[in-house]
């Protein structure tokens, strides 16, 4: 008996850690794009200010990296809140109060009765 509590004590242990390693890989991702993202925008800026036609037109190319880095982040944070969604699921025996997914494929909150 004592050794099924230790086992599942461990393996919890374990799915922590992936989890814990999971969101420092994503954030770390998240952040470098974030941290290219204020550059393009001081870089579209400055072009603006500019009021240089040549930068002006620069700032078209800019933007569409702009707003691909941003579908980017959306997908990291999809990615991981799936990634956890499944994690608590599959070392939570116990449904109430957790997260369970519909048939449209989007997680909602169990309400406790």
């Amino acid at each position: 008996m004592e050794g099924d509590t230790f086992s599942g004590l461990r393996n919890a242990n374990q799915v922590d850690g992936k989890v814990v390693q999971t969101f420092q890989k994503s954030f770390g991702q998240v952040q470098n794009i974030l941290d290219q993202n204020r550059l393009l925008i001081n870089e579209i800026n400055q072009n603006h200010e500019s009021k240089v036609p040549d930068n002006l037109s620069r700032n078209v190319g800019l933007i569409r990296e702009l707003n691909n880095n941003i579908r980017r982040v959306v997908d990291l944070y999809s990615d991981l809140s799936s990634n956890v969604s499944k994690s608590v699921d599959s070392s939570d025996g116990d449904s109430s109060g957790g997260l369970r997914s519909d048939s449209k494929g989007t997680n909602k909150r169990n309400r406790p009765v």
